[in-house]
């Protein structure tokens, strides 16, 4: 059925500052778009192509079908990343989808397993780019056009004070009291400058965030923001309560909220074991793939000033006052699981601890 694009004039301001503030974009290079027959995404898309045309890129769009965190991308996306373009750009209704012949076999970068094509073109710093899962409209105006160079110094600062540390405590008002061994970690940035090859994150930009150390959290975590769920994040209208021992999520409590996110732990478990068998991962991974689906894998803090939470985890963990617990795999590649449920707590309190003992309160920008 034929349909009539909305005005494309809005977004054009938001995505020449992502060409000449993000990415840089450079005459000649080649970049690649990936999207979905979704209005919005597709039009966010379409604007975004016709700003790195100006910029003076080869480019390249392909659509696929709406992918979930748990689906392959098709075949023809993955053999387009194949093509090694300079620049990746993914604006998806939901998720990329996940690389089955990387999954089977993955890349080896600096002794890491990597598991997507898109991600050893990062990994071996021959790509730059970003990814907008469950973009919007509204969120690219409104969350794309910030000052760049405050926010990289914001992450800068608190990625400075994660590295520093052993361990750490959050706390919140709703109830969270998580303590969270992080030492030989170091953290990561998502600041918006995706200007050099091997740079790549979330757009909006604005968070530092962190893996834990393997098994080693402990303690209680409510979530009274929003949670990432297998069917898409939705607000906790009812906090949902978690125990956490040895790192892994031991128990789920609340109302709806609480059963859906059970759901989603059980139902990425149910399916490492499925795709072993399927020979869709490595035979012998499949315990180790179920056992994280409920391993804290991130602990993220937001700073991006035009963010706020609204039931949308790509803003919402980017949102100042709170921070992120994802349950899943991890950034450091050493605890694999099929999900990464990103969930959020609001007004956290982050105590550090320091190898001599010293402790101090987090310094959130």
């Amino acid at each position: 059925m034929p349909f009539s694009l909305p005005d494309l004039q809005p977004l054009k301001s938001a995505c020449r500052i992502v060409c000449k503030d993000v990415l840089r974009v450079q005459q000649g290079e080649t970049a690649l778009i990936i999207t979905n027959p979704q209005i919005e995404v597709y039009c966010i898309s379409l604007a975004m192509y016709q700003a790195l045309i100006d910029q003076g890129a080869c480019v390249s769009m392909i659509v696929q079908p709406i992918k979930t965190t748990l689906d392959f991308c098709e075949d023809s996306v993955a053999q387009a990343i194949r093509s090694n373009p300079k620049i990746l750009i993914s604006l998806s209704a939901n998720k990329l989808g996940k690389d089955k012949a990387a999954m089977k076999n993955p890349y080896i970068v600096d002794d890491v397993p990597v598991d997507s094509h898109f991600q050893y073109l990062l990994a071996s710093k021959q790509s730059r780019g970003f990814w907008a899962p469950g973009i919007t409209r509204e969120i690219f105006i409104s969350a794309i056009p910030v000052g760049y160079r405050q926010m990289k110094s914001d992450c800068q600062k608190l990625k400075e004070q994660l590295d520093a540390a052993v361990s750490l405590h959050i706390a919140t008002p709703a109830g969270t009291d998580l303590h969270v061994d992080i030492s030989g970690r170091t953290a990561f940035v998502d600041d918006g400058d995706f200007a050099s090859p091997g740079l790549g994150g979330n757009l909006p930009a604005g968070e530092a965030f962190i893996s834990p150390s393997l098994y080693k959290a402990h303690g209680r975590i409510v979530f009274d923001g929003s949670l990432a769920l297998k069917d898409g994040t939705i607000m906790a209208k009812n906090p949902v309560a978690l125990i956490v021992k040895d790192g892994l999520v031991t128990e789920i409590t609340g109302q709806e909220e609480a059963r859906q996110l059970e759901e989603t732990l059980q139902h990425g478990e149910n399916l490492a074991h499925q795709f072993e068998k399927e020979g869709k991962i490595k035979t012998g991974e499949g315990a180790r793939y179920a056992k994280n689906a409920r391993h804290l894998g991130e602990i993220g803090i937001g700073v991006n000033p035009k963010a706020r939470v609204m039931g949308n985890m790509l803003i919402d963990e980017k949102a100042g006052h709170t921070c992120h617990i994802a349950i899943g795999s991890n950034y450091d590649e050493d605890g694999p699981s099929l999900i990464h449920q990103d969930c959020v707590c609001l007004n956290p309190i982050i105590t550090l601890t320091y190898a001599d003992g010293n402790k101090k309160v987090l310094e959130i920008p």
